[in-house]
């Protein structure tokens, strides 16, 4: 049964809709959209329903499906009973309808659809027709939760593991934990009895230090008496110093003052000259102009006169032939003459030709007068067309000029503009020069102050031995001589990175602090030669090629307490700092520097091998043995460390003075900064004066040149065009004329033909012209003068209109030029009154510079009396500084023992040990600056500490009583490395687990728990296991059970379609075990081609390999019937006779097919045809005609018969 015409997929969307699809399988969005619309004016419906009905031929019953919409909603029906829609959709399962595997339908593209999908979407068909999905859900959540309890199950066994390997380890700790603890009883005890003997002999020397400190501060305070008396004196010149300084100031400010208003004043002057210089030559100009102006006025008023007297002439002129025309009419009149009757006659006949010809007369004498007016019209713009060409040619002289002036005047602005930008440039670069010598000037006056600060506050001797000038100046020579090889002094290019460590790297340095680094031997030699040649002093040299710098011993960097000297000196420049390193290492070598002296001994003297060391006091103790300390004389020679600072600073001070007295120079540049602007401002006047000019002519003079040579041109245009219409015209009118008075002479001939023959002439014309000519005569000649006479008058009144323009603007240039001669009068009065204020300003500057004059000798006088007293001041200052620095050197010392006690305590504390106190608590030690480099602590910190009180009765009484340095250090050294011995053994002993017996009870009862949890995810593994498994047996029976059945019907479908026993079609799962989790290769065998996948098919075998899968699904789950919605799109009619005959076969078996066809090859060959179409009644709706093919059989199945009847 084959359905076709339009209408076709209405009825596939109401089957499908009884099946029960949802809305989006059916080309809506909601199911209200499925309603039918209403016809024009009727109202909408609001539901519908389809049904589906079924007849049993086994039981002989029928069954009817119904779906209805009301709203948005679906409702169901059985046989009329409303039911569910899983109870519906069960009751089709029974009939063979599957609804979520449309079993029953293909619709339009499904089989395109089907040959293009791939493995993994095949797979997900099969599993929708077979409905193992239906366990999908289920089957992922069972395996997920087995994959959790094995990972419990493991988790638990490996805890299980762990914590009975843990408990046996617990065991052997506890053993070990008791030897343990003996040995830091011991070393608690030996650590408590070495810290109070640190400590006992520390607080004797701290009583010492103390009463030193006393001593020399009480000397200090003298010399600090002495020096507050003379600073006072110091204070009371700076004071005067200062005044005199501020006063001086306070002139140069009023010097500064009056410049600027110099300046201001200058500038306004040339202003002023520029406007008058300005001012004078438009003055000059605008005579010229108007001088000109003038010459042209006296010619036209001589032209004016010399038409006057030629209309006067043409006057008498006229007068004279007037009366000589009279004396020839009078002379003519007496030639001729007719009777009485006859010139009655003449006139009666006169009268009846005027009567005849009056018509044609009116019509001559109308174009005679036309014809007269033309005339005087055409001559009138004969004469304007020349006086508006000679206005063109004056105006465009005039345009000429404008345009050679405003050329003149661009000129003259392109130079004023470069001017202009000539004097920025300076002005902006003497700015900024200025404005960054301002700046640097008070950078360096900062900067000068801070220098002048500091060596005040140096307070060091300023006079320098002879013999160190002289070794200085040796040292410059050297430097010029070898500019790139000699670096300078050693003191010079290192430095300590601290203070504190001055005395030990000057005492490690020794006599090479003073030797000059040089770069060869060579350059030492040559160095050397020249010494002697200028017979200068001995000197050291250090060439860095030529030194043996032995390697560092890096392990020395680990020593406690200890640091490499090289680590604490710094470069001072960085041209050649890794050369410069070279020679710090070579001085230094492997030196240690301490703390203390007695850690500095430890250091050089507690390991086998013997280290240099020095301690922060300049205590040398080398690998010989040799001890040596400090003195006087090493203090005096770390000086130089800062003296090399103080020279830096005077150095500075004088590169800094000298670079002020530049700066001042450059002041002077301030007259030629305010000469610029006042010259740049000139120019910007004389540039605005003439854009002022130029954009006049431009946008006024020349506009309105151009506005009315064009007007004149385009009047111009219009008069000869005029003209030349106005001769035409005339032409016309002429010739019209001669015709009329043709036709008039014809009637005047036939009227005085008798009379002319009578009186003896041709015509009356010869009588009339012998006496009429004249007066003709006379007329023409009236109208040529009344011509001449009109054109006279309007180029007279034209020139006298010309004559009062320009009167007019004479007078206002007139004007013009009086309003500028009175602005230079003005200004010329204003120049004189600024150059006088120039001169006074001039006059005040000089008094003002002679009092600055007078003030800077006063500000000398007493600056010479300053530094007299500030001399004094710096001596006594000198000598209390060297009292502070002893006093420092003892406070230093005092801070150090203090820090050496605050360590011991802090060290009690940290260590726990059960030290006795009388007074205070060794919790209140703090922890601060505990590995810090410097040596002071806080006063707070210093108080607290004081209050503490340590009871020495736990202290052994033989250490107590010991004698002499020696004797203590010997027996401190013997607890040390007692410690020591017994730190070693525990260091090397490793820690045992102190809370072992603690955790062997948590340990088994942690054990109990891990036991019982492991026992339950064990259990909860094996449950989930089995459901696991019967829910992967469902899914693959189901799955396993529709694949089989279509692998094995599929091949049998292909044959049959494509009427071949050699093709072959073929279904492979990639997972044999779980093919649902894989995918499905569909391939084939096509007739007399070899194997191939699908996709591999042209687009007609996958159209036949794709029906032959969907035929074997078909009978997998076998419907009532089958619905085809143009399977037969990719098919040409070879394979459509295949398919054909496939169909037509299987519904002779057990299959109801109904295709929905377009190709006659295919409805062709059906049993029955039913055509859908639209119907208008109330509404538009659709109606199905059908018929009948039975009675029709065709033509392969009439040959087939015949064949069968033949046998």
């Amino acid at each position: 049964m084959c359905l076709t015409k339009p209408g076709k997929s209405n009825v596939i969307d109401a089957v499908s809709f009884a099946m029960g699809e949802r809305a989006a399988a059916l080309r809506v969005q909601h199911l209200k959209d499925l309603v039918h619309g209403a016809h024009i004016g009727q109202p909408e419906s609001e539901s519908a329903s389809v049904a589906l009905c079924y007849y049993d031929d086994e039981e002989q019953q029928e069954t009817i499906f119904c779906r209805g919409i009301t709203g948005n909603s679906s409702h169901y029906r059985i046989n009329g009973i409303t039911v569910t829609y899983a109870r519906y959709v069960k009751e089709l399962e029974k009939i063979g309808i599957v609804t979520k595997a449309r079993n029953c339908l293909v619709f339009q593209g499904a089989v395109e659809s089907i040959a293009l999908k791939d493995p993994k979407e095949r797979t997900k068909m099969f599993e929708q027709i077979s409905q193992s999905i239906e366990f999908a859900a289920d089957y992922e959540k069972k395996k997920e939760a087995l994959l959790k309890a094995k990972e419990d199950t493991q988790f638990h066994f490996n805890k299980k593991t762990s914590a009975t390997v843990e408990k046996k380890q617990m065991f052997r700790e506890q053993v070990e934990a008791q030897k343990y603890q003996a040995l830091v009883d011991s070393l608690q005890e030996n650590r408590l009895q070495l810290s109070l003997a640190e400590l006992y002999y520390n607080e004797k020397h701290i009583h010492s230090l103390i009463d030193n400190l006393e001593e020399r501060q009480q000397a200090a305070a003298t010399n600090n008496n002495m020096a507050r008396t003379l600073e006072q004196t110091v204070k009371t010149h700076k004071k005067e110093h200062g005044r005199l300084l501020r006063e001086q100031q306070q002139v140069e400010k009023e010097i500064s003052a009056q410049e600027h208003a110099l300046s201001q004043l200058r500038s306004q002057y040339i202003k002023i000259k520029m406007s008058i210089s300005h001012h004078t030559k438009k003055v000059e100009d605008a005579g010229k102009s108007l001088k000109n102006k003038y010459k042209l006025l006296s010619k036209k008023e001589q032209d004016i006169e010399e038409s006057q007297q030629e209309i006067k002439e043409l006057e008498r002129t006229w007068k004279h032939y007037e009366k000589q025309a009279q004396q020839q009419r009078a002379s003519y009149g007496r030639d001729i003459e007719l009777e009485a009757d006859q010139l009655e006659r003449y006139k009666e006949l006169k009268v009846t030709a005027r009567m005849q010809a009056a018509i044609l007369r009116q019509q001559g004498e109308k174009l005679h007068s036309e014809v007269k007016a033309g005339f005087e019209k055409l001559s009138f713009d004969q004469r304007k067309k020349k006086e508006v060409e000679v206005g063109i040619r004056n105006t465009q002289n005039q345009l000429e000029d404008l345009m050679r002036r405003a050329e003149k005047l661009e000129e003259y602005n392109k130079s004023c503009k470069l001017s202009i930008e000539e004097y920025g440039q300076q002005e902006k670069s003497l700015m900024a020069e200025l404005q960054k010598g301002k700046h640097r000037s008070e950078e360096l006056n900062e900067e000068l102050g801070q220098v002048l600060q500091e060596l005040r506050n140096a307070s060091l001797d300023n006079q320098e031995c002879k013999r160190q000038l002289q070794r200085n100046e040796l040292l410059m020579r050297l430097q010029r001589l070898y500019p790139e090889s000699v670096y300078g002094r050693l003191s010079d290019l290192c430095s300590p990175i601290h203070n504190k460590y001055l005395l030990a790297v000057t005492k490690v340095f020794g006599h090479n602090m003073s030797a000059i680094v040089v770069t060869t031997e060579r350059i030492a030699r040559d160095c050397i030669s020249y010494i002697k040649v200028e017979r200068s002093g001995p000197e050291t040299f250090l060439p860095i090629d030529y030194l043996n710098v032995r390697p560092l011993k890096e392990q020395l960097r680990e020593v406690p307490g200890a640091k490499m000297l090289v680590d604490v000196v710094k470069i001072n420049i960085t041209p050649g700092a890794n050369q410069l390193k070279k020679v710090v290492q070579f001085v230094c070598g492997n030196a240690l520097v301490c703390e203390t002296i007695k850690e500095a001994q430890q250091v050089a003297f507690g390991s086998q091998e013997r280290i240099k060391t020095v301690a922060l006091d300049g205590t040398l103790f080398a690998k010989s043995g040799v001890i040596s300390g400090g003195s006087s004389h090493l203090r005096t020679k770390a000086r130089c460390w800062e003296e090399k600072d103080v020279t830096k600073l005077r150095e500075r001070k004088d590169q800094i003075t000298t670079e002020l007295r530049y700066l001042m120079k450059l002041k002077r540049k301030e007259s030629d900064l305010k000469q610029t602007i006042a010259q740049a401002q000139g120019s910007q006047i004389r540039l605005k004066y003439s854009k002022i000019e130029l954009e006049n002519i431009k946008k006024k003079n020349i506009v309105k040149c151009q506005s009315e040579i064009s007007r004149m041109e385009s009047e111009l245009a219009n008069l000869d065009y005029e003209i030349k219409i106005q001769q035409e015209s005339l032409e016309t009118k002429e010739a019209e004329m001669n015709m009329i008075r043709d036709q008039i002479n014809q009637m005047e001939d036939l009227v005085f033909s008798d009379f002319c023959a009578e009186i003896g002439v041709d015509n009356i014309r010869a009588y009339e012209q012998e006496h009429q000519e004249q007066v003709t005569e006379l007329d023409k000649k009236r109208l040529e003068f009344q011509s001449q006479r009109a054109r006279l008058s309007a180029q007279l009144e034209y020139e006298q209109e010309q004559i009062e323009q320009q009167k007019k603007q004479l007078n206002k240039m007139e004007n013009a030029m009086n309003e500028e001669k009175g602005i230079v009068a003005v200004q010329k009065k204003d120049e004189q009154k600024v150059l006088l204020a120039v001169e006074e300003a001039q006059n005040n500057l000089l008094e003002v510079e002679d009092q600055l004059l007078h003030k800077k000798t006063q500000v000398t006088a007493a600056k010479t009396e300053l530094d007299q007293e500030t001399q004094r001041l710096h001596k006594i200052q000198k000598d209390s500084v060297n009292l502070e620095r002893d006093v420092m050197f003892a406070k230093t010392s005092l801070e150090q023992k203090r820090l050496v006690r605050h360590n011991l305590l802090l060290a009690c504390k940290l260590r726990s040990l059960p030290v006795s106190l009388l007074s205070g608590i060794l919790q209140e030690i703090s922890e601060v600056q505990l590995d810090t480099e410097s040596t002071l602590l806080s006063t707070d910190i210093h108080e607290r500490e004081a209050e503490i009180t340590i009871d020495y009765s736990q202290l052994k009484a033989e250490l107590k009583n010991l004698e002499g340095e020696a004797e203590v250090k010997a027996h401190l050294e013997k607890l040390q490395k007692l410690v020591d011995s017994l730190e070693l053994v525990l260091h090397q002993t490793a820690v045992p687990n102190m809370k072992a017996l603690e955790k062997m009870v948590e340990m088994k009862n942690r054990l109990q728990e891990i036991n019982e949890a492991f026992s339950a995810s064990s259990k909860e593994t094996k449950r989930c296991s089995m459901e696991f498994e019967k829910v992967k047996a469902q899914r693959c029976n189901s799955f396993v059970k529709c694949f089989e059945h279509v692998s094995v019907v599929i091949d049998q479908i292909y044959k049959r379609i494509c009427r071949n026993s050699s093709a072959q079609a073929i279904l492979c799962a990639d997972t044999p075990d779980e093919p649902y989790l894989g995918g499905i290769n569909y391939n084939c065998v096509a007739p007399g081609k070899r194997f191939m996948s699908m996709d591999n098919l042209s687009g007609g075998e996958k159209a036949i390999a794709a029906l032959a899968l969907v035929f074997a699904i078909h009978s997998f789950r076998p419907g009532p019937f089958i619905i085809l919605d143009e399977v037969d799109a990719a098919l040409d009619n070879t394979n459509i006779s295949k398919v054909t005959s496939f169909i037509r076969k299987m519904s002779q078996k057990n299959l109801q097919a109904i295709v929905i066809s377009l190709k006659e090859e295919f409805f062709s060959k059906a049993d029955a045809l039913f055509g859908v179409y639209s119907d208008v009644d109330k509404c538009m709706f659709s109606r199905i005609l059908s018929l009948d093919l039975r009675p029709y059989p065709l033509a392969e199945e009439e040959n087939g018969e015949h064949m069968g009847s033949d046998h």
